[in-house]
């Protein structure tokens, strides 16, 4: 028993002595990094040059193709928008089959199937490898584009542009890769309405022809399979793709500004500004610092770190900031962004610059170098679970040359990222001092306090700099003045009064389905509008004094603003009347709509709601109006462009009208207009 008791009261000793020990005012030294234990890969190289690297995951029975064509960008020189439509087309049809047999032979299987200019990507049960492989190399082997596909392609895209007009990130994202890079460059040159109407099906034919070359490609293929069962299938069906040599092209190297530049793309109804600090850099994925840049841009932003901190949990501005510091073979990027509050914009602005700055001129502590590492560990951990991110470094390392070990010593070589580490990639890659700085947003509201940053440049959503001496307002030329221009260019005030009454009937598509719609008014301001679409009537009725919309007989009154909105575009002679009508304007400067200098005037309600018109200084007709518009889904920027003016009794009309109302955009035609047809009051009646 003495000894039990003494055995114990030693143990016990020991215990608190070595307790005592630890100093708890020193965090753990952090331990060895983990091993990774990546998956193997096998590869294996066809005649025509075709890099093949199989990996086995027998975790399900399944099968995924990845076919990744190393091309060098393209410059598409006017006619942007080819190289992605070409990719899109690979999915269409092909010599054997038709899109419809394509399609119904990749659903009865069950399988992912998805092309991209870039390359294929399919995935199926193992069951039917045979079966997909067999589809794949039909579609990169035997593509067949045709004009009807490609026509209903353009339509998409034409669509999702007129969407991003009222997407300031979407604006953000074009205008910024504009000053970044410049429009000749492949990583700067942006898709419009035009170029979109410029190219051809035999563009994408060419693209397809020169560039979908086996010995530019790498096929990893994943999954439930060994190489001795990949192998034979891929040399039956991609054996005989022809190699054939690749055009290889060399660009400018785009460089970071000379000190500040600032970029302001002028949207009057937005309420927050959307900031981007962008500048390229020279940053190779075979970099002997690309893990020392990876690490220093998450600790400014690459996560919930510095720039997050700052701008969101100590200032309050944004619900979020961040950066990101990419790395690519022709010319990388780095872009510092955040979406704040117009009044704090150049707070916001200053913040950013200051924790760039930060980086590079201070060293980061132990305590927030390991908080980073710890992060990108989970991460890339993370990643491993997936078995294509095996194959994705496995491709990795023969596109970019990397050491065979690149992947497995990933983690040991990201512990040995030192402070000093840090802090010099930030010297070479932070420049605060020589960046762009976009910002999309209100100007009125903005410029004046951008202006501390450095000289203001403007943009329109295209890229395109509006420059004073591009196209300069006539002295003494007054808002009054350019509307006097636009009535006269229609036909004069004399014509114009004549106008008792007017009738327009038009026709279009919304959502694939025909709407008709048909728009009375009468003087001074009666107002009715008729929408017929897929068995549904609706009707706004405007009577001189109440408003009221109808859907299918059911009645909805018009209040508030609304109301008023509806008051002024009901007045048959608006623009003959605007000083006793209460209205004010303001020529706001000068815009391009559809690549052409037009005078942007607004137009101040009473109640401060503004409308926004464009006129062509060389015709005086308008050519554009935009007006926010509320909605139960948020509030919308309404943009109508007026085309094809034509003569009705004396007065010019627009006989095509294209609206975009956020991510919709349709077109319009007039099929007639009746004036002084004698229209009755009683159409005007709201029961």
């Amino acid at each position: 028993m003495k000894t039990k008791i003494f055995l114990f009261s030693l143990s016990f000793t020991f215990f608190i002595t070595a307790f005592a020990q630890i100093d708890r005012t020193k965090p753990p030294k952090p331990g060895s990094p983990p091993e990774i234990k990546l998956g193997e890969y096998q590869s294996f190289q066809l005649s025509n040059g075709l890099k093949v690297f199989v990996v086995e995951n027998h975790k399900l029975p399944r099968v995924a193709f990845s076919l990744v064509v190393d091309r060098d960008p393209i410059v598409e020189g006017g006619k942007a928008g080819y190289v992605s439509a070409s990719g899109e087309l690979l999915r269409t049809g092909t010599k054997t089959r038709t899109k419809a047999e394509l399609d119904k032979e990749i659903d009865f299987i069950g399988a992912t199937f998805s092309t991209s200019s870039d390359g294929v990507f399919a995935m199926s049960l193992r069951e039917h490898t045979d079966k997909l492989i067999k589809l794949i190399s039909d579609v990169v082997l035997n593509a067949d584009f045709k004009q009807d596909e490609l026509d209903k392609i353009k339509l998409r895209m034409k669509s999702d542009l007129a969407a991003s007009k009222d997407d300031p990130d979407a604006i953000a994202s074009i205008v910024r890769n504009v000053i970044a890079y410049g429009k000749n460059h492949p990583y700067g040159e942006p898709m419009v309405e035009a170029t979109v109407d410029s190219f051809s099906l035999e563009d994408c034919k060419n693209f397809y022809t020169t560039f979908f070359r086996p010995n530019i490609s790498y096929l990893a293929v994943v999954g439930d399979i060994t190489i001795n069962d990949a192998k034979p299938l891929i040399e039956k069906y991609f054996g005989t793709w022809e190699k054939k040599d690749v055009p290889k092209f060399n660009y400018e190297i785009p460089l970071p500004p000379s000190g500040i530049k600032v970029a302001v793309v002028d949207r009057p109804n937005s309420v927050q500004s959307v900031i981007n600090v962008v500048y390229p850099v020279q940053l190779k994925p075979s970099d002997k610092d690309v893990i020392d840049a990876s690490v220093m841009n998450t600790m400014l932003g690459g996560g919930v770190f510095r720039l997050f901190e700052n701008l969101r949990e100590k200032h309050g501005y944004t619900y979020g900031a961040y950066s990101s510091l990419n790395k690519d073979e022709l010319v990388g990027s780095f872009n510092a962004f955040a979406s704040v509050r117009n009044e704090v914009t150049d707070s916001a602005v200053t913040q950013i610059l200051y924790e760039m700055k930060r980086m590079r001129d201070e060293k980061v502590s132990d305590k927030e170098l390991q908080s980073v590492k710890n992060y990108i560990t989970g991460n890339f951990a993370i990643s491993l679970e997936q078995p294509q991110t095996v194959a994705t470094f496995a491709i990795n390392i023969e596109r970019y040359n990397l050491p065979k070990d690149y992947y497995k010593n990933y983690l040991k070589n990201l512990a040995k990222v030192s402070a000093d580490d840090v802090q010099n990639t930030a010297k070479e890659y932070m420049k605060p001092d020589s960046a762009n700085i976009l910002v999309v947003g209100n100007a009125d509201q903005i410029e004046k306090s951008l202006s501390s940053f450095g000289q203001l440049n403007y943009y329109d959503m295209y890229g395109n700099i509006i420059e004073p001496g591009m196209f300069k307002i006539p002295e003494g030329l007054t808002p009054e003045n350019v509307i006097d221009n636009y009535i006269e260019a229609i036909g004069g005030r004399e014509n114009f009064d004549k106008i008792q009454d007017r009738t327009t009937e038009m026709t279009g598509k919304v959502q694939g389905f025909d709407v008709r719609i048909t728009a009375y008014q009468k003087a001074p301001n009666l107002f009715r509008q008729d929408i017929e679409a897929s068995g549904m009537d609706q009707n706004i009725i405007y009577n001189g004094e109440a408003g009221a919309m109808l859907i299918n007989g059911n009645k909805q009154e018009i209040t508030g603003s609304e109301l008023e909105k509806l008051k002024y575009e009901a007045t048959l002679d608006l623009l003959l009347n605007l000083d006793s009508l209460g209205i004010n304007l303001r020529l706001a400067g000068i815009e391009k709509v559809n690549n052409k200098d037009s005078y942007k005037i607004e137009m101040v309600l009473p109640s401060g709601t503004k409308w926004i018109q464009y006129f062509d200084p060389e015709t005086g007709l308008k050519v554009k109006e935009s007006k926010s518009i509320s909605a139960p889904q948020g509030n919308f920027t309404q943009e109508i462009f007026y085309e094809d003016y034509r003569e009705v009794e004396g007065v010019k009309y627009p006989f095509t009208i294209k609206q975009t109302l956020g991510p919709q955009s349709f077109t319009f035609t007039v099929d007639s207009i009746k004036v002084n047809s004698g229209v009755e009051d009683e159409k005007f009646e709201i029961k």
